[in-house]
């Protein structure tokens, strides 16, 4: 048997569980007659550089994916571990940092090339010039080094991903994923892309507001097979916008149901498609097994929606969230706060509508994100031209948190009230607290009076709750 060439792909450490499906998608491409294909994680390895290093000896390329923030920081530890080891090994960085940035990316010493956007086809012809030792010009999707200098080659277009193959989950632990989620939920992405054009938002940059889903039929078959090996009970669909198409949905709803599969599962949905879907969908939905959707509430003034591109209704976020209610779906509402420009009274506006749909159910729950600046949208293109000072190279970039950190437009009345409200609507209505009804019923009556002086309830709380566990 002819021996295979060796490829290792790393997946920095970050705070998210989620199992790391764009090295799943690049490394179930490859043919594997031809490849043998190392998938390691720093949220699961004991010695991730050790690791590493030690499945490249002999490897014809490293590559890793890296999203914006700390994991920038643990991917350069990682590269430059490998470079400093391997010196003649070829380096190649992909994912949502590399292709908004991949010039800048190319002034580290120890990345070679970039991949970007829509990496499968791309990193394939990338290993062929590279076992071939031949040149990368003319390799669409590229940035690379040509005389230390960053070359950029040809864009290339985003193709329909029926035609890739199916994810083969061998390639990682998946086990281990259970274990760090804490439940056998498995992660599955079914389309690429989003058709919106939210001006907050780099998707647009990313995609160029295209949209490729997998047929109900290829995932129905995909799901079983993946179902009958690993036996989760609980599906994460990892989709930017997964109801696009309401034909799509009811496909791949009877293609679970026609198929005896039992788990629950998750999809991301926008108030409008929310308000599109009839009563019927959303029983055939819940029947498959949905039992929670998130939707992007994002502000709850209509002005700041217009505003960001947004293109939904207030209305449609209420209509949308009564359906869930009636058929007994949770959701997840993402909200954000501090957008440059934006008043006091929208930013409250935006709570008080939070505070009215968290009213609705307990089984709604809701993050708070501030607005951080990130290029490849229509604000930053704005923020730029008025002189706005981004990070500048991969180290600045790695202490960006668009997770943790606040806004720059929101001042310290502000941002103590949010954070007061962000507190008090989990303990007022989130199902499951183990406090008294008298706690419940005063953190309710704070988030409807804006009220958060003197909080000794909020000590209590503090002492009472049980450990919580990341998931």
């Amino acid at each position: 048997m002819m021996a295979r060439n060796k490829v290792v792909l790393y997946n920095p450490v970050s705070v998210f569980y989620t199992m790391p499906l764009a090295l799943l998608a690049i490394g179930s491409y490859l043919d594997p007659k031809k490849y043998e294909v190392i998938i390691i994680d720093g949220r699961l390895a004991k010695d991730p550089l050790g690791e590493v290093l030690k499945a490249c000896e002999g490897a014809v390329c490293f590559g890793t994916t890296v999203l914006t923030g700390a994991p920038i920081k643990d991917a350069l530890h990682i590269t430059r571990g490998v470079k400093a080891k391997f010196p003649n090994l070829v380096t190649c960085w992909g994912g949502w940092h590399p292709s908004l940035f991949p010039d800048e990316t190319l002034e580290e010493a120890s990345v070679d090339v970039v991949v970007t956007g829509q990496g499968e086809i791309t990193f394939a012809e990338l290993l062929l010039a590279i076992e071939g030792k031949q040149s990368f010009e003319g390799i669409k999707g590229i940035h690379y080094k040509k005389e230390n200098k960053a070359v950029a080659n040809a864009p290339r277009a985003t193709v329909d991903i029926n035609l890739f193959p199916e994810f083969n989950y061998d390639l990682i632990p998946v086990e281990s994923y259970f274990k760090l989620k804490g439940r056998r939920q498995m992660d599955y992405i079914s389309s690429q892309g989003c058709r919106f054009r939210c001006s907050f938002c780099a998707d647009p940059f990313m995609y160029k507001r295209g949209w490729y889903g997998f047929t109900p039929e290829r995932m129905g078959r995909e799901l079983e097979t993946l179902w009958h090996k690993y036996k989760f009970d609980d599906l994460n669909f990892q989709d930017e916008t997964f109801f696009t198409y309401k034909d799509r949905v009811i496909g791949i709803a009877n293609e679970i149901i026609n198929r005896n599969l039992k788990f629950t599962w998750f999809g991301t949905m926008r108030a409008d498609q929310g308000v599109r879907l009839g009563d019927d969908i959303y029983k055939l939905c819940k029947k498959s097994g949905l039992n929670r959707v998130m939707i992007g509430l994002e502000a709850g003034s209509q002005e700041m929606l217009d505003w960001m591109k947004k293109d939904i209704k207030i209305e449609q976020i209420f209509e949308s969230a009564k359906k869930c209610v009636e058929n007994g779906l949770a959701i997840n509402f993402s909200i954000i706060v501090g957008f440059p420009g934006e008043k006091e009274t929208s930013v409250n506006e935006t709570l008080r509508v939070a505070r009215e749909l968290r009213k609705m159910s307990s089984d709604f729950a809701l993050n708070i994100f501030y607005f951080k600046p990130y290029p490849g949208n229509d604000i930053a293109v704005g923020l730029l031209k008025d002189g706005y000072q981004f990070p500048k190279g991969l180290e600045q970039w790695a202490g960006f948190d668009y997770v943790g950190s606040t806004s720059e437009w929101i001042n310290e009345k502000q941002y103590k009230q949010i954070e007061s409200f962000k507190f008090y609507h989990k303990v007022g209505w989130n199902r499951g607290n183990v406090l008294s009804a008298g706690i419940q019923k005063i953190a309710r009556w704070r988030c409807e009076n804006h009220n958060y002086t003197l909080p000794v309830e909020k000590m209590v709380y503090e002492f009472l709750k049980p450990p919580v566990r990341l998931s």
